[in-house]
């Protein structure tokens, strides 16, 4: 291993990001897991002789705390692996009043980012996202609607949410490489975990969890994990370039036209930081 570093996953608890700690740890770095459930976060980090964080991503507060804890903790922060996820339905609201796919998946992460960006920047560290196939397939996004109440549906909340994970990335990018930040976002192919597990749509639900989708569609948390350890070991601008799209280790091909659109990806970022605002 040619450098020890500090990666901070979150959704670590099960799938792909306990996944990614495991070898990530076996591999000489300091992880961090990252996770709501207690028991399985303390599990997972103990067997790797990792630390152990736990925060709920649907409520805002916990992830303030989480930032200042980590801030708190660690002298530097080489990689955040934005990780936590998941697809809901209802359309559920969390604590603070989003709806749980969006704040979740999107904007949990996005105030997590912030809180540190000063860290992580001065630290060189790579922002790493987890997106779906071509980012997120849907045809618009309502930057004053993010919530979804004009016509929720759970499929389309998740894409919406995996879309502005792209987004985020780019603009993530824009904004702080120039200050030593580097940002990547990638898509682990249709992995087996629970992340589907408390959603309302049947569809997901099946695609999830059923035993014959993970026997034929979906492949392990161990194969899923690749990517993430890929680009959390590797160089920005030499293994892999910030603002970038990645499957299989390569720039994705196909990515959904919305995530090439730098206005909505500046449109998102400031509507972002409106809505997390009184976290900040």
């Amino acid at each position: 291993m040619e450098e020890r570093k500090t990666i901070v996953i979150t959704g670590a608890s099960d799938g792909i990001g306990a996944a990614a700690a495991r070898r990530l740890g076996q591999h000489g770095h300091q992880v961090v897991v990252v996770g709501r459930s207690p028991g399985k976060t303390e599990a997972v980090a103990r067997a790797i002789g990792a630390d152990a964080h736990v925060a709920d991503f649907a409520r805002l507060e916990d992830v303030r705390k989480l930032a200042a804890d980590l801030d708190a903790a660690y002298p530097r922060i080489d990689v955040l692996a934005n990780n936590a996820g998941g697809v809901f339905g209802d359309p559920a609201r969390t604590a603070d009043g989003f709806e749980q796919t969006f704040q979740i998946n999107h904007l949990a992460p996005f105030l997590l980012t912030r809180l540190l960006t000063d860290k992580l920047a001065a630290s060189k560290a790579s922002v790493i996202q987890t997106t779906t196939l071509h980012g997120g397939m849907v045809r618009a996004l309502d930057v004053d609607d993010l919530n979804q109440e004009r016509g929720f549906g759970a499929v389309r909340a998740y894409n919406a949410a995996k879309l502005e994970n792209v987004l985020f990335t780019k603009e993530l990018h824009r904004r702080f490489h120039a200050r030593g930040l580097s940002a990547a976002v990638f898509y682990p192919g249709n992995v087996a975990t629970n992340f589907g597990a408390q959603t309302t749509s049947r569809l997901m639900r099946f695609l999830t969890t059923s035993r014959l989708s993970r026997a034929v569609l979906l492949t392990t948390p161990e194969k899923g994990a690749d990517q993430l350890v890929w680009l959390a070991e590797g160089r920005p601008g030499a293994d892999w370039r910030s603002g970038e799209y990645y499957a299989k280790r390569k720039p994705g091909k196909g990515l959904n036209r919305l995530a090439h659109d730098a206005d909505l990806a500046r449109q998102l970022w400031e509507r972002s930081e409106a809505l997390s605002a009184p976290a900040l």
